[in-house]
């Protein structure tokens, strides 16, 4: 069963990018539409984050995982190496986890 999920999901995936490659040149968007396509996957790249860092099981994680991701943000902004951002942002969850906060 879990196989049939996999491999319908993978040719729907297929699907949508062949869809793209085919009718680029036949389908023409309004330029406000040209415009608008990158602002909706920033916002839904913004949303996916927001969800992954705030929610687990539906429910609000806790201000140590926050806390942990804004490190990480503040780093990554002052372009620190990738591995000094992963390795604040976990290690800041990780002792507020160690000192008690949620």
């Amino acid at each position: 069963m879990l196989i049939a999920v996999i491999i319908a999901l993978a040719a729907g995936t297929y699907g949508f990018r062949l869809a793209g490659v085919l009718l680029r040149d036949r389908l023409e968007l309004p330029e406000w539409a040209r415009l608008l396509l990158p602002v909706g996957a920033a916002t839904l790249l913004a949303a996916l984050a927001a969800t992954a860092a705030l929610t687990e099981a539906g429910a609000f994680a806790g201000y140590a995982r926050p806390a942990g991701v804004l490190v990480g943000l503040l780093l990554a902004w002052r372009r620190a190496p990738f591995v000094l951002v992963v390795v604040a942002a976990a290690g800041t969850t990780a002792l507020l986890r160690l000192l008690g906060v949620a």
